[in-house]
């Protein structure tokens, strides 16, 4: 008999390795974007860390050539006059009422926010799950509201604040009193509604499924407990990013508060500051001082929502 002589089995093919050419390319596009954005990041950054430096330097050494990034004898003298907590200075009087600036600002900013939370997101979510005839058209007249400058509608929103009925001394016609002008009312109830943050909403509402909406509906829910049950709780990274921008325009505005306020109580943070400029004949380290603190909550606020922030932008159609 004659032994079979069998094949020997064929080697496993050799994994091919895979080119480096994707690699390098891809090493070289970091290192591009990287060469580009740390210039900018430090040109972005750089006027803040001025700022900061400059609150903890004497007046005399703020606008030193060149500049002092590190105080050479850091001080706190620029805080204490500008909460008028001791003497700062011969030539530094303090800031009579700057704490309550600053209690102005987070009651009218705070204010707004929540006004705003709420009747933009039942606007959105209206515009984005309900239909009715109409529906559309009246979103884009809405849209198309955002293209009015603002200082069109300045003088409109000043009279109608003046005629108020029943508000300021005015009567049923809205005549001989001056209404919701130097109010708290004046301050926050034309910033309650924005069209902006209705289309941020909307467009992330219009991304839930409508399933889950027709489940709770099942369940004997009705609209207003769907959106507050169901819809709302979803909407948290859109909600944030309408939070961030409401909150830093309301907290940042100077125009407005400029025109309706008059009385010194009501000042809110913008308004003092450039009153304080000229009540103080610009004692630059308070000046320095107090706009450092009234940058703090603005950075604080983008800081604790930066994660919802990124996202509601990112899922809500505002990408580019």
């Amino acid at each position: 008999m004659t032994a079979t002589v069998k094949d020997p089995p064929a080697a496993p093919p050799r994994a091919s390795t895979p080119p480096r050419r994707p690699v390098v390319a891809r090493r070289l596009w970091l290192t591009f974007c990287y060469a580009i954005l740390v210039p900018g990041a430090i040109l972005f950054v750089a006027p803040f860390a001025w700022l900061v430096s400059a609150s903890f330097q004497h007046v005399g050494d703020i606008f030193s050539w060149p500049p002092q990034w590190i105080p050479k004898n850091p001080t706190l003298d620029g805080y204490k006059g500008f909460f008028d907590i001791g003497k700062a200075g011969e030539d530094a009087q303090g800031s009579e009422g700057a704490w309550r600036w600053f209690l102005n600002s987070a009651f009218v900013a705070g204010s707004v926010t929540v006004l705003q939370l709420f009747f933009n997101a039942l606007a959105a979510y209206t515009f984005a799950k309900r239909k009715f005839p109409g529906r559309d058209a009246i979103f884009l007249v809405f849209l198309a509201t955002m293209m009015v400058p603002p200082q069109v509608t300045l003088i409109p929103n000043y009279l109608v604040l003046k005629h108020i009925p029943f508000f300021g001394g005015n009567d049923v016609l809205g005549n001989g009193g001056h209404g919701w002008l130097d109010s708290y009312w004046g301050l926050i109830l034309p910033g309650a509604v924005s069209a902006f943050g209705i289309f941020l909403l909307r467009q992330y509402m219009m991304s839930i499924p409508d399933e889950l909406l027709d489940a709770a509906r099942i369940d004997g829910a009705g609209e207003f407990r769907v959106f507050w049950r169901v819809v709302l709780p979803l909407s948290g990274p859109a909600l944030a990013a309408t939070a961030i921008f409401t909150f830093t325009y309301a907290w940042e505005d100077f125009l407005w508060p400029l025109i309706v306020i008059s009385s010194s109580d009501k000042y809110t943070a913008p308004l003092g500051l450039a009153l304080f400029v000229v009540k103080n004949r610009t004692s630059w380290n308070l000046l320095m001082a107090g706009s450092v603190v009234a940058t703090l909550p603005m950075v604080i606020t983008f800081l604790v929502f930066q994660r919802r922030f990124i996202q509601g932008i990112s899922m809500s159609g505002l990408k580019g």
